[in-house]
């Protein structure tokens, strides 16, 4: 009986993996694309107060060219810019090591040393490099070698100008704003065809101004060409060194110590009544911004005190001391004898516009969207006593006595310098982030990077079609049936045939 049930089968399992095997071979096989793997990149925004680190990603295959780019993490360091460590040996390498070790956990060990490592350094570092170029360098030599030592692929650490500081925010919003790409209702990538956005950038040592325009533009150092998911980009910029909030605010000090005398009180309209602060000549002078406006004599070391007296129009005279609009060698210029055309489209402003902008708003409950809602705003802010000021916003107690300086500055750089008016200023938005990403110019400056980075591309393995699939599966029951059948069919009649006998 073994005999016949072998019989029956041994034959049924030959055929089965005969048939079996010839589908194997003849069936077509595709080539089946996986989901690429991640790039990683990280950037050092080393700027005039501090430094951060944006951590970003992307597919490894990329978009004509460029990466499609989103932020993976952050990280602030702690303490003041890498220039604010000039003379102190090591310390602007050591003041990155949390946020660097914080990296070697972020991104996966496996593409640790595939990973680009890039230090940009900002205004802080271009005063320094004024100032004292061996130490700017003796900086950026130290910084370098720090990061070597981690995993990354370390890309070098260097200065930005201010041309591609602007370029590079102004990168960073139209991408947040999707007005290179997008990805569509059809799963795929897709050039929205939108007019692009102004960037507007308030740091601590300059201000910048990028938009795209139609006009020709006659000094050729504001020109920017960049390419981006395969179209050419063509941008007014200008950044202007000294403009920026910590710097301004020195520059008017040293202005009002200039116009009164170095005696050892100044008074200040900026500041709110109420508010008196003491300092050494130093803190106002040590800087490349004021050093044109040193006292003659001038001891670093003697004592000042400035002392608020709150004074709106006063404050406003001032402030607009420390432009120039008066030169002008081309058809039309923003200020200090620099050539800008006119402001067209929107434009979003971001860094301490977006921080001052807010704070007017919250003390004086007034949403900044026209010129004379920022006149009256700043107007408000500026005859606000220290203590009014300190009851609205107790959180700022260490800057409040900034803000009505910061806003006036604000008032005569962009209705003055920069021209907007009633029509153009309501198209400037104020913002911190967009989503989970912060604005700035890391973000743009990692999208143009990426589209210098290799690609990967997409891995490949063989499958076979989903039709292909669903007809073996299909014959292996039908033969299994079949067979288990014709198996069962088998035993009954051998159990009659037995039964009979």
């Amino acid at each position: 009986m073994s005999t016949q049930y072998c019989q029956i089968i041994a034959p049924a399992v030959f055929l089965l993996l005969g048939i079996a095997g010839i589908l194997l071979v003849v069936i077509p096989i595709d080539d089946m694309r996986e989901p690429p793997q991640f790039m990683y990149g990280v950037v050092l925004d080393a700027g005039s107060s501090h430094t951060a680190m944006y951590i970003y990603k992307w597919p490894a295959d990329k978009q004509n060219g460029t990466g499609i780019v989103t932020q993976h993490s952050e990280c602030h360091v702690k303490g003041g810019g890498v220039s604010s460590y000039a003379g102190e040996r090591g310390g602007a390498g050591r003041s990155l090591e949390p946020c660097l070790d914080q990296a070697l956990k972020d991104i996966p060990k496996s593409r640790h040393h595939l990973t680009p490592l890039y230090l940009g350094a900002t205004a802080g570092m271009r005063l320094l490099n004024i100032s004292n170029p061996t130490e700017s360098e003796k900086i950026l030599n130290e910084v370098g070698s720090k990061l070597h030592t981690y995993p990354f692929d370390f890309r070098g650490a260097t200065i930005l100008s201010g041309q591609e500081e602007g370029a590079y925010g102004w990168v960073t919003v139209n991408y947040l704003l999707e007005n290179f790409i997008k990805y569509g209702f059809v799963g795929h990538w897709l050039s929205p065809g939108r007019d692009t956005v102004g960037a507007l950038d308030f740091g601590g040592a300059s201000t910048q101004i990028t938009f795209e325009t139609a006009d020709v533009v006659e000094d050729k150092s504001n020109v920017m060409e960049l390419h981006l998911y395969g179209r050419d980009y063509h941008l007014y910029t200008q950044s202007f060194l000294c403009y920026g909030r910590d710097q301004v605010l020195r520059r008017l000090l040293a202005h009002l110590v200039k116009t009164q005398g170095a005696g050892p009180h100044v008074s200040h309209p900026c500041y709110p009544a109420g508010f008196n602060v003491s300092m050494k000549l130093d803190m106002v002078f040590d800087s490349p911004c004021t050093a044109d406006q040193k006292p003659t004599p001038y001891s670093p070391q003697d004592p000042l005190t400035v002392i608020g007296t709150g004074h709106y129009q006063h404050c406003l005279g001032n402030m607009s001391k420390i432009f120039s609009f008066d030169r002008c060698s081309f058809s039309k210029c923003s200020f200090d004898g620099v050539f800008q055309p006119n402001v067209t489209g929107s434009f979003m402003a971001f860094s301490a516009f977006f921080y001052t902008h807010v704070f007017l708003q919250r003390t004086t409950g007034i949403t900044v969207t026209s010129p004379t809602l920022l006149e009256g705003a700043t107007h408000t802010v500026c005859t606000m006593s220290y203590q009014e000021m300190l009851e609205k916003a107790p959180e700022q107690k260490g800057r409040l006595q900034d803000y009505c300086a910061a806003s006036v500055f604000i008032q005569v750089l962009m209705l003055q310098g920069y021209g907007f008016d009633e029509l153009s200023f309501p198209r400037i938005s104020f913002q911190r982030k967009a989503g989970d990403t912060s604005i700035g110019w890391a973000l743009g400056y990692m999208l143009s990077l990426s589209s210098l980075l290799p690609g990967e591309s997409m891995g490949l393995r063989k499958a076979l079609r989903p039709e292909a699939w669903a007809g073996l599966i299909f014959l292996f029951v039908f033969l299994i049936l079949i067979v288990s059948g014709y198996l069962l069919l088998k035993t009954c009649q051998k159990k009659d045939s037995d039964g009979i006998i």
